[in-house]
């Protein structure tokens, strides 16, 4: 990406402020990870059973570890490198309990981590064609993120995504690799797909998700939809609204606090005091009744919560 500064209608090119360590990167991005990836920092060089891992942070909002690997050169192996990552996770799920317990006020429990929303996170400032390639399958528990840092203080960091509807499992590296498949079984990437073709839900439904979420993207050029295990996240810097997709409703909840949401209609549930899946002490419910005019504007207050 190239960068330009504005001046009177005259653009000015932004030169490149290259990282000469890996490790400005890492101290650049743990300073600010709540920020950048919406984790609670967990530590720094973290050493299991012979494997260093750069840094490990906490996803409270899945409930699940994360690990991010920092990388300068261009030939390693980010499939070989995020499975050995992952198996370590999930064979090892203890010692990472441990390490997040001696940092936190609210200690875990084995299961009160949901091990299969674990994954990988590397950032680099360039990946090859090669590397962007090797994590092109719907369901590899991997992200790239690529970092940039230019003058005037300025930094870039932008995902590469998959494309691909296949899954890894299809492959032949894949079904000889007792890593992949131990992983696999274990950890799922949801995507919208899946949650829109469960077999319970009315082709109506699907369509009133469809027009809502039109209407939510149309909002700003800054929202990302996020799939989670069990609902779809509608993503700024964090989660402003949720959706389960149910057979005949879709079930919401905004991401406001109890008692900042301005709803006249009074169409929301407080569940501040109740479990649910979804960040946000409001939700509600919406089907072919609904009046989606009035829920975008409970929604907006979501989105600019975020300004």
């Amino acid at each position: 990406m190239k960068l330009y500064s504005i001046t009177n209608e005259k653009l000015k090119s932004i030169s490149f402020n290259d990282f000469k360590l890996e490790k400005e990167i890492q101290n650049l991005i743990e300073k600010n990870l709540e920020e950048l990836f919406n984790l609670q920092f967990v530590k720094s060089e973290l050493t299991i059973k012979n494997f260093r891992i750069d840094t490990l942070g906490f996803d409270r909002e899945n409930k699940s570890f994360v690990v991010i690997e920092y990388k300068k050169e261009r030939n390693f192996s980010v499939i070989d490198q995020g499975y050995t990552y992952m198996s370590l996770m999930i064979n090892n799920k203890s010692d990472f309990i441990l390490e997040y317990n001696e940092i936190s006020k609210e200690p875990l429990k084995k299961n009160d981590v949901d091990w299969t929303q674990s994954k990988v996170i590397f950032v680099s400032p360039f990946f090859t064609e090669y590397q962007k390639h090797s994590i092109n399958f719907k369901d590899v528990p991997f992200e790239l993120w690529e970092i940039k840092r230019y003058e005037n203080n300025l930094l870039g960091l932008i995902q590469h995504k998959t494309t691909s509807k296949e899954s890894i499992a299809t492959t032949v590296t894949a079904g000889n690799n007792s890593i992949v498949n131990t992983v696999s079984k274990e950890v799922k990437i949801m995507t919208e797909e899946d949650h829109l073709n469960q077999s319970k839900v009315l082709e109506s439904t699907k369509q009133i998700y469809v027009n809502l979420k039109e209407r939510i993207l149309n909002i700003g050029s800054d929202i990302e939809i996020v799939p989670r295990k069990m609902y779809l996240g509608f993503k700024r810097k964090a989660n402003f609204f949720s959706v389960y997709i149910g057979k005949e409703v879709l079930w919401c909840w905004i991401n406001k606090k109890k008692g900042e949401l301005d709803d006249p209609k009074n169409i929301c549930k407080d569940v501040s005091n109740i479990g649910h899946y979804a960040p946000g002490d409001y939700d509600l419910k919406i089907d072919q009744n609904s009046d989606l005019d009035y829920i975008m504007f409970l929604i907006n207050q979501g989105y600019h919560k975020q300004d």
